[in-house]
């Protein structure tokens, strides 16, 4: 037995759950035991369990078995392999097939011109592949809910299509439906004596078809619930080049240990969080922070794992490993998050736990009534089958699915990728919308913005030598020079005797001209000084965010080049929209005060929130939520993940990194911030015509469960209903085409 320390906390993988009242069942009957507190969430499948002194994991294991499902402790991460099997693939298999075969069973049942001679058997054939084996997964867990004193939407869906089946096969074989040239007219009210020549194939291979369609869609949402957690975790260096005895090992970097001294070429991925012993460089550490500028390290600087080194080579000392890293405590973080938003309890699935033992004991009831007035047993098992189909639900589980398959697919149009019904509610409620700046705000990628020059020089010579000299450099600030200066002259010169001066600058011979590119202090190390004017201009440039870099040459000092991540030329419109919206706009940045102000400035932002580390979003998302907002997240960094899945709605630009997008509940694909106003309009329209889909769906079957059960209504109408309740919420879903987006 598994013995655990007091105040432990477990994770459990929960199996066998098919809908949000399954996680319910199973929260409600851990928190039963004494010294246990846990929550449940369906969307990942796991239980986070707190347990006191004298719980064991076996124990906890055991209760959920008990409540009919499985429950396992999470097994090491493995790399998957290019084998690994498609865990939707049996799902897909059994609704292709019920397509197949339900189609011509419907068309036959519904279409009395299409009913030839034995139409009915080829029908049987048809449908009985559909009802045994493509709904297996519903009878399965009807009787495991049966099995344990439960009723969910999977009982109803198993006795509608099992009643209606039955009926069927009692008809065919023993009533007078199975005769040659049997033909089954449509009839408003059924005719006494006529039930045992009514089949309703049609409503069992429907019923089928429609709610394994649904089915599907959710499972295609849910396979991705842990991919965040997953991308996360791949960020980080696979191999690592460890020194030992003065030579260089490679070993993989999961067996490091604190102490041990690593090299870092550059190009290369820091393998853990260390400081540096020997070697200077710039670090990019944009997959973490998302921040644009690399940042300048040398001796004695900490670094962080799964950074990026841009310039020299680098000694680094481990100083944590394993679980005790940045990026996995960022992975902790995440993880955290997602797990302490309770997923939205579908409406369906909750209606349904009143909703099917009331159907049934009304079935039962209304085979009493008949029975005991003496009508034949026939027609009091007729009126009993038309009360289950009518209620079966297939609408219900069309609701969601159509709606969605035709929400997202007009947003996958407009850039916007919403991930599944669950993510719906929140955006009716949504007050306030933080907004990340880099690569959100701003383009995320460093621009030449101005040419600072001395008196009587020459715009374009500066941009020619500059841009040259920096077209030989791997820097990212480099890389900004060059190409503004190839965008405004085209072709640059070649460069000579190039030199890179660590931490300062570059250097090397243009046309016949000794250039300097770089710091203040390359400059002055040969003399070369800024006139004050210009010295003031470059302060003030630095003051408001920007990185300003000196250029000089043959002795002189002559300009100042400006770089800085500039501002989408979209941003303040989409500001405007989400204003218009209702929401209030909040921006959230790990750069400093100036950068921040300026920028919001620009877009017409007045709350800024900077300077902020990644766990320090997280924290002001849930300040402001604990201010009673409801808060919507737009991000694209690694460092937005945790706080995108914090917050009520996560909204990830497409730009951004694959962490971003998949701890995100929805996707501005196109990378443009205008979407966030339209992905939210166009999450709001279609959850409105989700609830309106339910409300209807319910509304057929309860407005006509009272006919079914007076004997008034033929199965065969009551199929009809149930198939017009679908059509009605197709039809309605259909209408999201026509959203249009603001701009």
């Amino acid at each position: 037995m598994t013995t655990t320390e007091p105040g432990q906390s477990v994770e459990l993988i929960i199996g066998g759950m098919t809908c949000a009242s399954c996680a319910a069942r199973v929260e409600k009957k851990l928190n039963r035991m004494d010294g246990v507190t846990a929550t449940v969430n369906y969307a990942t499948e796991k239980a986070k369990v707190t347990f006191a002194d004298g719980i064991t994991t076996d124990e906890l294991v055991a209760t959920v078995e008990k409540t009919g499902y499985t429950a396992t402790l999470p097994t090491p991460a493995v790399e998957p392999s290019d084998d690994e099997p498609d865990e939707l693939k049996p799902l897909r298999q059994r609704l292709i097939t019920s397509i197949v075969l339900a189609v011509p069973v419907i068309a036959f049942g519904m279409i009395p011109a299409l009913q030839f001679d034995f139409w009915q058997w080829a029908s049987l054939t048809l449908a009985f592949p559909v009802v045994t084996w493509a709904a297996w997964p519903f009878h399965k867990a009807a009787w495991t809910n049966l099995r344990h004193g439960a009723a969910t939407m999977d009982t109803l869906i198993s006795l509608g299509v099992v009643s209606a089946f039955l009926w069927s096969l009692y008809a065919l074989f023993i009533g007078g439906a199975g005769e040659p040239g049997m033909k089954m007219p449509f009839t408003l009210i059924p005719s006494r004596g006529s039930g045992a020549e009514e089949i309703y194939l049609e409503v069992a291979a429907g019923v089928t078809t429609f709610i394994l369609a649904g089915r599907y869609f959710e499972a295609r949402a849910k396979r991705r619930s842990g991919a965040a957690l997953r991308a996360l975790l791949e960020l980080g260096a696979k191999d690592v080049a460890v020194l030992r005895n003065g030579s260089e090992v490679r070993i993989p970097a999961d067996q490091l240990v604190v102490g041990d001294q690593f090299v870092v070429r550059p190009g290369e991925k820091v393998a853990t969080d260390g400081l540096i012993v020997t070697g200077s460089s710039a670090v990019d550490a944009s997959m973490l922070t998302g921040e644009s500028v690399p940042v300048e390290v040398g001796a004695g600087d900490a670094v962080v794992g799964a950074t990026v080194n841009a310039g020299g080579r680098l000694v680094v000392r481990a100083t944590r490993v394993g679980a005790d890293t940045q990026l996995a405590q960022m992975a902790r973080l995440v993880e955290d998050a997602q797990n302490g938003k309770a997923a939205v309890q579908r409406l369906a699935d909750k209606v349904s736990g009143i909703f099917v033992p009331i159907v049934i004991g009304l079935a039962l009831a209304t085979l009493g009534f008949w029975l005991g007035n003496g009508s034949p047993v026939e027609i009091a098992f007729t009126a009993a089958v038309a009360v289950l189909i009518i209620a079966c639900p297939c609408a219900l589980g069309l609701a969601t699915p159509t709606a969605l398959m035709v929400g997202t697919g007009r947003g996958a149009q407009l850039g916007i990728l919403i991930k599944g019904p669950e993510v719906l509610e929140s955006t009716r409620r949504v007050d306030t919308v933080v907004l990340d700046k880099t690569g959100t705000v701003t383009t995320g990628r460093m621009e030449l913005v101005d040419v600072l020059l001395v008196a009587d020089e020459d715009r374009s010579e500066v941009l020619r030598l500059a841009g040259a000299l920096e077209h030989s450099s791997e820097h990212p600030i480099a890389a900004a020079i060059a190409r503004g200066a190839m965008a405004e002259l085209g072709q640059l010169p070649e460069v000579e005797d190039f030199g890179n001066v660590e931490g300062l600058g570059v250097q090397g011979i243009v046309d016949g001209h000794a250039v300097l590119v770089g710091r203040t202090r390359l400059l002055e190390e040969w003399s070369q000084y800024l006139p004050d004017d210009l010295a003031h201009a470059k302060d003030h440039a630095e003051a408001e965010g920007s990185t300003a870099v000196a250029v000089g040459w043959d002795g002189k000092a002559r300009a100042v080049l400006v770089v800085a991540d500039t501002v989408k030329a979209t941003s303040a419109q989409a500001i405007q929209d989400l204003k218009a919206l209702g929401l209030r706009p909040v921006l959230l940045t790990g750069d400093n005060e100036a950068v921040a102000t300026k920028v919001a400035a620009e877009v017409g932002i007045d709350e800024v929130i900077a300077e902020v580390l990644p766990a320090d979003k997280v924290e002001a998302v849930k300040k402001l939520q604990g201010e009673g907002r409801v808060v919507a997240m737009v991000g694209d960094g690694v460092n937005d993940a945790a706080a995108l899945a914090q917050a009520d709605l996560g909204l990830s630009m497409g730009t951004g990194t694959d962490v971003a997008i998949e701890a995100s509940d929805l996707t501005l694909v196109r990378g443009d911030l205008r979407a966030a106003a339209d992905a939210i309009r166009l999450s709001r329209s279609t959850l409105r015509t989700i609830k309106g889909n339910l409300f209807w769906a319910f509304a057929y079957n309860v407005a006509a469960l009272p006919l079914a059960a007076a004997g008034l209504l033929n199965p065969m109408l009551a199929g009809a209903a149930m198939a017009f309740s679908s059509i009605f919420v197709v039809t309605n879903s259909l209408r999201l085409r026509h959203f249009k987006p603001l701009n």
